[in-house]
């Protein structure tokens, strides 16, 4: 049985949640990302309807804007494909993509954002966009809480042929040790 542990507000709740997760990992993460992590976890927690977004029109149009619209519009296509291949894995099948779509997207989108910031905006989406899978790895743990299964096998197989993500080896690991017994 999880043990859930209350904290008082949503963020130390959040900052928890990632820390737990992230010692999972041999790679912990920098301060930077982790807090990155936790405020965008925050930020979508409140907009439900950010997994309706269609992410290749969202990346369609930042190419139409410009300044600070087109860096705010990229940053959302990275987050919401953190999100998506991190905690809502189901809805590459639902979208009939692989996995690795929302990955290179989001991969991209942080390069992008990176490319056209200032030097301490540029470094931080320029490790997001390098730290993208162990990233997706701190988000599958914390919807898994431990367990094996947020990804079906296939999406294990296909994320981590595409990227070597060692998160979906495990995975993979576990169903084929399921199957033996």
């Amino acid at each position: 049985m999880t043990k859930f542990i209350l904290h008082p507000t949503d963020t130390s709740q959040w900052h928890a949640l990632v820390n737990d997760a992230q010692h999972s990992f041999t790679q912990p993460l920098s301060e930077d990302l982790e807090s990155y992590l936790v405020f965008l976890l925050m930020r979508f927690t409140n907009e439900p309807e950010a997994t309706s977004s269609i992410l290749a029109m969202d990346f369609l149009q930042s190419h139409d804007a410009i300044g600070q619209l087109r860096s705010e519009q990229l940053r959302n296509v990275g987050d919401k494909s953190l999100l998506y291949s991190g905690l809502f894995p189901g809805i590459a099948n639902k979208r009939q993509v692989k996995l690795s779509y929302f990955v290179e997207l989001g991969q991209t989108a942080y390069g992008l954002v990176s490319s056209m910031g200032e030097q301490g905006t540029a470094d931080l989406y320029a490790e997001l966009a390098d730290n993208f899978i162990v990233l997706l790895d701190v988000l599958q743990h914390i919807r898994l809480m431990g367990e094996a299964g947020a990804m079906d096998p296939l999406q294990a197989e296909e994320l981590y042929n595409a990227t070597g993500d060692p998160a979906a080896l495990e995975i993979l690991k576990y169903y084929v040790d399921k199957k033996k017994n």
